[in-house]
């Protein structure tokens, strides 16, 4: 799956790790920033939701579209589609961009709004992806556990960069008896839960 990317893939994995690093450091406002996973980040989640066990694939928090074209690597392998959610709309257009350039756009659903407003519609979830604001893990945690599949992954970013603000979620997703759950020390650090058969 990682060999021999599409070149058009490729190019525009590293333009957006490129523009990435930059914005990190130029002062760009913290809402207009990527905040995107690290290439290692994007390995493991193409490498989890491509074994999957069968289900809607989702994405919380799309930004420009970096993370989900990992997710679309995974998509293209199960022969399904990935839906990926962003609330703001300059991201959205610039995500509409990437996947166009990198040649996903036909296995790619991009949702403009909080995805909490449609997660209560979701048909069952075989894997989720969530990188969002820190704030709203909880309340997705909330409505996403039970529309996991049996065996279903969900994966949470930035649990060990941000750990303090979002020890809440940690906590509740590691006590659920309803999930496996484990902090991967990968990228930002990775929550990994599994619902139990």
């Amino acid at each position: 799956m990682f060999h021999d990317l599409p070149p058009a893939l490729a190019d525009r994995m590293r333009a957006l790790e490129a523009a990435d690093a930059v914005d990190r450091h130029d002062g760009t406002p913290h809402l207009e920033r990527l905040r995107q996973i690290p290439p290692e980040t994007g390995r493991l989640l193409a490498l989890l939701a491509a074994g999957a066990p069968q289900g809607a694939l989702i994405e919380i928090g799309t930004s420009a579209g970096y993370s989900t074209l990992w997710l679309a690597l995974a998509a293209r392998q199960r022969g399904g589609h990935v839906t990926t959610y962003e609330v703001l709309a300059a991201k959205a257009a610039r995500a509409r961009e990437t996947f166009a350039a990198a040649g996903v756009a036909d296995v790619v659903d991009l949702v403009v709004g909080d995805a909490r407003e449609f997660l209560g519609t979701s048909p069952a979830i075989g894997f989720c992806f969530l990188d969002a604001e820190k704030d709203v893990y909880l309340d997705v945690w909330h409505q996403i556990a039970d529309a996991l599949v049996p065996g279903g992954l969900l994966v949470a970013d930035n649990v060990l960069s941000h750990a303090e603000q979002l020890a809440p979620f940690c906590e509740a997703v590691l006590a659920d008896e309803r999930v496996d759950a484990v902090v991967v020390p990968i990228g930002k650090g990775e929550l990994v839960a599994r619902r139990r058969i």
